[in-house]
C-alpha cells in the first residue's frame, strides 16, 4: 500500500507538462477571445480613469469659483476698512494721520 500511495502524491505535486501545453494550445486556439478581453479591459480602464478625471476637474472648478468669491469678499472688506480709516483720519484736525494713511495706501488725493 505504501508503494501505491507514493505515485499518487508525486503525481499531484508535479504538474503534468501536457496540461501546460494544453493550456498554451488552448490559449492559442482562442487568442481572438483573449485579445478581445484585453481590449475590453483596456477600454474599461480608460473609461474609469476618464470618469475620475472628469470629477476631479469638476471639483477644481468648484474650488476655483469659491476662491474667486472669497477673493472678492476680501477685496471688498479691505476697501471698506481703508475707507473707514480714511474717514476717521479726516476727522482729525491736524490732518497728519490722513496724510500718512493716503501715503501708505498710495492715494494722491
Amino acid at each position: 500500500m505504501a508503494s501505491s500511495s507514493s505515485p499518487r502524491s508525486s503525481g499531484a505535486a508535479a504538474p503534468n507538462p501536457k496540461q501546460r501545453l494544453g493550456l498554451l494550445a488552448n490559449a492559442m486556439k482562442r487568442k481572438d477571445s483573449y485579445i478581445q478581453f484585453l481590449a475590453m479591459s483596456a477600454i474599461l480602464y480608460v473609461s474609469v480613469k476618464s470618469l475620475g478625471q472628469k470629477y476631479h476637474v469638476h471639483s477644481l472648478e468648484e474650488e476655483t469659483y469659491a476662491l474667486k468669491e472669497e477673493n472678492e469678499s476680501l477685496t471688498d472688506r479691505m476697501n471698506n476698512i481703508k475707507q473707514s480709516l480714511l474717514h476717521e483720519a479726516s476727522l482729525d484736525s491736524t490732518g497728519i494721520f490722513a496724510s500718512r494713511l493716503r501715503h501708505l495706501f498710495g492715494d494722491e488725493h
